[in-house]
Protein backbone atom coordinates (compact mmCIF):
# COMPACT_ATOMS: atom_id res chain seq x y z
CA UNK A 1 0.00 0.00 0.00
CA UNK A 2 1.21 4.02 -0.64
CA UNK A 3 0.86 6.41 1.52
CA UNK A 4 0.00 10.30 0.44
CA UNK A 5 1.12 13.69 1.53
CA UNK A 6 0.80 17.07 -0.04
CA UNK A 7 2.38 20.44 0.05
CA UNK A 8 0.59 24.07 -0.98
CA UNK A 9 2.51 26.89 -1.69
CA UNK A 10 1.22 30.16 -1.86
CA UNK A 11 3.80 31.93 -4.72
CA UNK A 12 2.05 35.10 -4.85
CA UNK A 13 2.34 35.65 -0.66
CA UNK A 14 5.73 33.45 -0.46
CA UNK A 15 4.46 31.56 1.96
CA UNK A 16 2.63 27.86 2.70
CA UNK A 17 -1.15 27.89 1.71
CA UNK A 18 -2.36 27.46 5.46
CA UNK A 19 -6.00 26.30 6.19
CA UNK A 20 -6.79 25.14 2.23
CA UNK A 21 -9.42 21.80 2.41
CA UNK A 22 -8.07 19.41 0.26
CA UNK A 23 -10.31 16.47 -0.86
CA UNK A 24 -9.22 12.89 -1.69
CA UNK A 25 -11.37 10.68 -4.50
CA UNK A 26 -10.62 7.42 -6.27
CA UNK A 27 -11.80 6.68 -9.68
CA UNK A 28 -14.52 3.85 -9.44
CA UNK A 29 -16.93 2.21 -11.83
CA UNK A 30 -19.55 4.92 -10.91
CA UNK A 31 -17.37 7.94 -11.20
CA UNK A 32 -15.40 9.80 -8.55
CA UNK A 33 -15.72 8.45 -4.59
CA UNK A 34 -14.54 10.86 -1.99
CA UNK A 35 -12.14 9.10 0.57
CA UNK A 36 -10.84 11.89 2.43
CA UNK A 37 -10.86 15.55 2.96
CA UNK A 38 -8.42 17.62 5.20
CA UNK A 39 -7.02 21.01 5.38
CA UNK A 40 -3.55 22.15 5.27
CA UNK A 41 -1.90 23.02 8.42
CA UNK A 42 0.30 26.00 8.99
CA UNK A 43 3.31 24.79 7.02
CA UNK A 44 0.58 24.05 4.17
CA UNK A 45 1.02 20.10 4.47
CA UNK A 46 -1.59 17.71 4.71
CA UNK A 47 1.18 14.54 5.85
CA UNK A 48 -1.57 11.73 5.70
CA UNK A 49 -4.29 10.69 3.58
CA UNK A 50 -4.56 7.11 5.01
CA UNK A 51 -3.36 4.03 3.03
CA UNK A 52 -4.20 3.94 -0.73
CA UNK A 53 -4.66 0.71 -2.87
CA UNK A 54 -3.50 0.98 -6.72
CA UNK A 55 -5.85 2.60 -8.80
CA UNK A 56 -6.46 6.33 -10.25
CA UNK A 57 -7.01 9.34 -7.61
CA UNK A 58 -8.22 12.57 -7.81
CA UNK A 59 -6.73 15.52 -5.17
CA UNK A 60 -8.96 18.75 -5.37
CA UNK A 61 -7.65 21.70 -3.63
CA UNK A 62 -10.41 24.40 -3.00
CA UNK A 63 -7.95 27.50 -4.11
CA UNK A 64 -11.18 29.59 -4.58
CA UNK A 65 -12.10 29.48 -0.70
CA UNK A 66 -8.62 29.85 0.09
CA UNK A 67 -8.94 33.21 -1.54
CA UNK A 68 -7.87 32.71 -5.52
CA UNK A 69 -10.25 34.68 -7.27
CA UNK A 70 -8.88 33.42 -10.42
CA UNK A 71 -9.24 29.89 -10.00
CA UNK A 72 -11.94 28.30 -8.02
CA UNK A 73 -10.11 25.07 -7.34
CA UNK A 74 -7.08 22.56 -8.37
CA UNK A 75 -8.12 19.01 -9.99
CA UNK A 76 -4.85 16.78 -10.04
CA UNK A 77 -5.50 13.62 -11.21
CA UNK A 78 -2.63 11.02 -10.68
CA UNK A 79 -2.01 7.08 -10.66
CA UNK A 80 -1.19 4.78 -7.34
CA UNK A 81 0.80 1.82 -8.37
CA UNK A 82 2.75 -0.71 -5.91
CA UNK A 83 5.96 0.68 -7.48
CA UNK A 84 6.33 3.56 -4.39
CA UNK A 85 5.31 3.33 -0.63
CA UNK A 86 5.00 7.08 -0.39
CA UNK A 87 3.92 9.65 -3.14
CA UNK A 88 4.28 13.36 -2.37
CA UNK A 89 2.08 15.85 -4.92
CA UNK A 90 2.77 19.46 -4.32
CA UNK A 91 0.57 21.89 -5.24
CA UNK A 92 2.45 25.35 -5.93
CA UNK A 93 0.07 28.42 -6.48
CA UNK A 94 -0.01 31.75 -7.83
CA UNK A 95 -2.60 34.13 -8.46
CA UNK A 96 -3.04 33.62 -12.27
CA UNK A 97 -0.94 30.43 -12.28
CA UNK A 98 -0.27 26.96 -10.65
CA UNK A 99 2.34 23.88 -11.07
CA UNK A 100 2.44 20.55 -9.58
CA UNK A 101 4.30 17.53 -10.09
CA UNK A 102 5.54 14.14 -8.28
CA UNK A 103 7.24 15.39 -5.28
CA UNK A 104 9.56 12.98 -3.17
Amino acid sequence: MTTLSTHVLDTGLGAPADGMQVHLSRHGEAGWDRISAAATDGDGRVDDFGRLEPGVYRLVFETGDYGNVFYPSVEVVFVVDTDRAHLHVPLLLGPFGYTTYRGS
